[in-house]
């Protein structure tokens, strides 16, 4: 019984970890590459817009704003969120995506806006998609993602905790990692 548990189990992890290998070097790397700033570019453009009258804060106000001016463009729209992001009295739409960013701010000259889109360099759009600015199927595939990564992770420590010669070193080698991650937590 054991052994057609630790077979299925074995089968389980190779496979999994196959099928998830090229959405964890992706995460791996730029998670690797951000930590020491390296986060890739962009070709920015800023405009101005003239104003029939003066934006105010509000979200669906610059939203309806920027989607006809990205329409007027024929520029493709964000895959992330917008939001409104406030400084001091100042305010402006920020609506990033994958492969684009757009960011709407008020002027001193009340009738002129700005209108600023960044399109991705290749390697920042792996970037926001790392950080979840991409759409709601990279997001779903993302989780699942984690999802089968954890499942490698505890099939492995229940694959080597079955194995007698592993058992003793799989939890002196679990202890110090909980131990190192503490003080790493602490340190930081």
């Amino acid at each position: 019984m054991e052994k057609i548990n630790r077979s299925l189990l074995i089968k389980i992890h190779a496979l999994l970890a196959a099928f998830i290998l090229p959405v964890a070097i992706m995460f791996f790397v730029t998670g690797a590459l951000y930590t020491w700033g390296i986060k890739g570019g962009y070709e920015t453009v800023t405009q101005e817009l003239h104003l029939k009258r003066p934006i105010q804060g509000e979200l669906t106000e610059l939203m309806v704003l920027a989607k006809n001016e990205l329409k007027r463009q024929n520029v493709a729209m964000p895959s992330g969120k917008a939001k409104i992001k406030k400084m001091g009295s100042a305010f402006q739409l920020e609506w990033s995506g994958s492969d684009i960013n757009v960011i709407l701010a008020p002027t001193f000259q009340p009738l002129i806006a700005t209108l600023t889109i960044e399109e991705t360099s290749w390697y920042r759009q792996f970037v926001q998609l790392h950080k979840a600015k991409g759409g709601t199927p990279f997001k779903v595939y993302a989780t699942a993602f984690a999802i089968g990564l954890l499942l490698i992770l505890i099939s492995g420590f229940i694959l080597a905790l079955q194995l007698p010669k592993l058992r003793q070193l799989t939890i002196v080698s679990t202890s110090l990692s909980v131990v190192l991650f503490i003080a790493m937590v602490i340190s930081s």
